[in-house]
């Protein structure tokens, strides 16, 4: 999974009248719900296509993202935007860099499903927005209050109790958080929306996704791509891909960035029950306790930045 980084201008609320904005946050509301349900339950999506292997799963994911992006910038005519991009050379290093990060963390997310780490995997899109904020305060120099900093400490702590519990350092988190947060980090300065921004990734990725994919029919043949069922979920993985993040960006232009935040942790959880009881992995004491802790830090975020809110509204 990986969860969008919205462009700048996607992050303002639509301009609405009063008798328009409950319709508007209304239709926020059901599409930040439908975004963030469907990227819960994508291990189930990928664990249907996992006889393909990461790699290619990946590699198809990017193509059928492309066909699918590009057809809606064709209706939309959002290829002006494409073109700028490229035209400019330190904004495509820019996407460049996402683009690698991106893929990076779609391989290391399907690799985590395949090899039954959901648990893992989860846990670590519940710290990504603490590294988030941990990586403003390093790369951007930001100070975080007293409760922002109990919060990051909180889920430190969680960490280490969480690698305890596995008995190793929790790689797999911490790579899907760092790859995602730095994603974010690149993704903002090419200031592209978010379907236009997804595209000139893939665009960028589908040379290499393309390659691997005639190398494998040309070392094990066809494979996986004889069988029309898997071919089926393969093809899925595009749309499942770009609809949640069409959705995610149709509800940051209705919605406070506030009321998106309260949303974020539905996906992560999601995906902490589909590990438990669909995947039937195990969960001991001591990673019950982390994951009790990283949701104390969570709510003590959450709680700061609503008050934060408040008080701005107040002002």
């Amino acid at each position: 999974m990986s969860l969008p980084e919205s462009a700048p201008e996607a992050l303002t609320p639509v301009d609405v009248s009063p008798a328009k904005g409950g319709t508007e946050k209304r239709n926020g509301v059901l599409a930040a719900l439908a975004a963030y349900t469907l990227w819960g339950f994508l291990p189930l999506l990928f664990r249907q296509v996992e006889a393909a292997g990461s790699v290619l799963i990946v590699a198809e994911r990017t193509i059928w993202s492309l066909v699918l992006l590009a057809g809606i910038l064709l209706f939309t005519g959002g290829f002006g935007e494409v073109r700028a991009l490229f035209a400019d050379r330190k904004r495509a290093l820019g996407t460049l860099l996402s683009a690698v990060l991106l893929a990076g963390n779609w391989l290391l997310y399907v690799w985590a499903v395949e090899t039954g780490q959901v648990l893992e995997a989860s846990f670590g899109y519940f710290i990504n927005p603490l590294v988030n904020v941990l990586m403003g305060m390093i790369l951007l120099g930001e100070r975080q209050n007293r409760l922002q900093t109990i919060s990051i400490l909180i889920a430190v702590v969680a960490i280490a109790i969480q690698a305890v519990g596995l008995g190793k350092i929790p790689f797999v988190a911490l790579g899907l958080a760092l790859s995602f947060g730095f994603y974010g980090y690149f993704r903002k300065t090419a200031q592209l929306g978010p379907a236009t921004g997804l595209f000139a990734e893939t665009a960028m990725l589908v040379p290499a996704a393309l390659a691997y994919v005639i190398y494998s029919f040309l070392t094990v043949g066809p494979g996986v791509h004889a069988d029309p069922y898997l071919m089926m979920w393969l093809v899925l993985t595009g749309p499942a891909t770009a609809i949640p993040l069409l959705l995610f960006a149709l509800a940051v232009r209705r919605l406070r960035l506030t009321t998106i935040g309260m949303f974020q942790y539905i996906a992560p959880s999601l995906q902490f029950l589909v590990a438990i009881f669909l995947f039937g992995e195990h969960l001991n004491a001591l990673r019950l306790v982390s994951f009790a802790l990283i949701w104390v830090s969570l709510m003590v975020f959450s709680y700061d930045s609503f008050r934060g809110r408040r008080r701005v509204a107040a002002a």
